[in-house]
Parts: structure tokens; sequence; C-alpha cells
């Protein structure tokens, strides 16, 4: 795990906590839940997973979009196939 500059390391919390959890320090470092010293939860936060749906529900509508686009240059090109060979 590398060290930020200017954070404290976390070595010393898990020598201090390892030997009571009767787990060995590479074990008890790499099961921690504490993975930085920051003070945040592992996750998005509530407004990146708003803007996620947000952009999931956009690309999701111009998908459909492209859907119908396709189909409908389909129906055209159909119809002018038709039409060039009805003359």
């Amino acid at each position: 795990m590398e060290r930020q500059p200017g954070l404290p390391g976390r070595t010393p919390q898990v020598r201090a906590r390892a030997p009571t959890r009767e787990f060995s320090m590479p074990t008890f470092r790499e099961n921690s839940t504490d993975d930085d010293n920051s003070g945040r939860k592992p996750g998005l936060t509530t407004d990146m997973a708003a803007k996620l749906k947000a952009l999931e529900r956009e690309n999701r509508e111009l998908r459909q979009a492209n859907e119908i686009l396709r189909k409908a240059s389909a129906y055209f090109a159909m119809a002018e196939l038709d039409r060039r060979s009805k003359t």
C-alpha cells in the first residue's frame, strides 16, 4: 500500500490491533475496511451515483433513438428501391 504525503501511515494502527484479533499483520491489513485515512466510506458518493444514473438513462434513451433512426433509414431505403424498380 502506497502512503500519501502528509498522511500518517496505518502500520502502527495495524500492529496495535492485529495481535488482539489473532490475525497476522498482512492478513489484517488486506481485510481491513479502513481503506484510507481520509475517513470516507468506500463506493460512490450520492452525487456521483445520481450522475451515473442520469448518464445511464441518457445512454439508454440515445440507444433507443438510434434504433428508431436505423429502422426508419431501412424503411426509406426500401421505399426508394421500390420506387426505382417501378420506373
